[in-house]
């Protein structure tokens, strides 16, 4: 899901330290597209610095514009009233997915989208039992945290949510060990994101599919990175033609605007019992946002462009030094370059060069460059990598 920026290069190592004066950060102003400039007007390209939330780049002047129409006429309405642009994006979000997922909780995160794909399935099916996988993140609030198993981001927090059980990723096996008849969900992402990049097999998926079925159970995609047409696909899991009961969106969803979405089916929204609520959940300045963002992801065709150029990404990173680089791998433009060392040096003298990328823990360098990335600006980012990595 969402990336909490752990450990990152010297340009984000304070992201989630309590409001205080900047340390020695970089101070980025103002970015048009995969282009950012700093407070000394140097002008650097984003490669992740974004976090997989800037799929249309910085401030799309189409998102802009639809921002400041809505500022114009509503900023905010509760949720017991009807607002024309909300039920635009509803209505356009729900075209794009496959007819069963047609119901939609609207919130501000991601954390707090797989918040509610948490209680939903708990409500919907009685029961208490929730299965992730290891490596996963999907958020910092309690249950999204309890379904993150990664010491260094519980330490402190516990004891946290019970009922939650982790499986290692793409072991089939362990899936249909875990998930029996007291499993309320079955929640994991396509790809995972801060995991390292690593992407689900097929076999792992259709087993996830079928053995929530046999037990009555719910499935969930955390899409909050892998969605938008981040992977080579409007949605990740249409590659592999695996539906699921519930699907959570966010980051990229309304352009850079916070948002985050629960997409369920009928089925589950009429076994729902009990409460669930978002103040500021689908707002109309949020959902203006997220109208032209859809607008502009499936007129542009950026799935399809994502495909193309991480392809062509992919298949040169492969020529790496092997002494330095133990694995890529990922799917569209969302690739980890899994190294023998800590990524963290190579990261700050990509940024020397002009060049922001991130971690994905402590060994993998994560590219999730704008799907609207000049071809110019991708090559020289690559060029970049392999001379860094390519240094003695």
């Amino acid at each position: 899901m969402s990336d909490p920026d752990p450990g990152a290069p010297p340009a984000a190592s304070a992201s989630h330290a309590f409001a205080a004066p900047a340390r020695a950060l970089r101070t980025i102003v103002r970015g048009e597209g995969a282009a950012l400039w700093d407070a000394a007007g140097r002008r650097f390209v984003d490669l992740g610095a974004t976090h997989g939330v800037g799929n249309l780049g910085a401030s799309h002047p189409e998102v802009v514009a639809a921002l400041r129409r809505q500022a114009g006429e509503l900023l905010y309405l509760g949720t017991g009233y009807d607002v024309p642009v909300r039920s635009e994006f509803l209505a356009r979000l729900t075209g794009l997915l496959p007819p069963a997922l047609d119901r939609v909780f609207l919130s501000n995160s991601g954390t707090e989208a797989v918040e509610a794909a948490i209680k939903f399935a708990r409500a919907a099916t009685g029961r208490p039992k929730v299965v992730a996988a290891l490596r996963g993140f999907h958020g910092r609030t309690l249950g999204a945290l309890s379904a993150t198993a990664r010491k260094e981001f519980r330490e402190g927090f516990e004891p946290l949510v019970p009922g939650f059980v982790h499986i290692p990723y793409n072991d089939p096996a362990a899936l249909r060990a875990a998930v029996d008849e007291t499993t309320a969900l079955l929640l994991l992402e396509p790809v995972q994101g801060e995991g390292g990049v690593h992407p689900a097999t097929e076999e792992f998926l259709r087993a996830a599919r079928e053995r929530t079925r046999e037990t009555g159970s719910l499935l969930a995609f955390d899409e909050v990175q892998t969605g938008l047409g981040r992977t080579g696909r409007l949605f990740a899991f249409e590659r592999w033609g695996i539906e699921p009961d519930l699907l959570t969106l966010a980051k990229s969803l309304a352009g850079g605007v916070p948002i985050g979405a629960t997409v369920t089916t009928r089925e589950v929204q009429a076994r729902f019992r009990g409460s669930h609520h978002s103040t500021f959940g689908g707002s109309p300045l949020a959902c203006a946002a997220g109208v032209a963002a859809l607008e502009v992801t499936v007129r542009d065709r950026l799935a399809e462009r994502a495909e193309r150029l991480g392809r062509t990404a992919l298949n040169r990173l492969t020529g790496l030094p092997a002494e330095r680089v133990r694995e890529v791998r990922g799917l569209g433009l969302m690739i980890g370059i899994e190294l023998r060392e800590r990524a963290a040096p190579y990261l700050a003298r990509l940024e020397e060069r002009g060049f922001l990328a991130i971690p994905a823990g402590p060994a993998v360098i994560r590219l999730l460059p704008p799907l609207v990335i000049a071809e110019d600006d991708l090559a020289a980012g690559l060029e970049a990598i392999e001379q860094v990595l390519g240094d003695g």
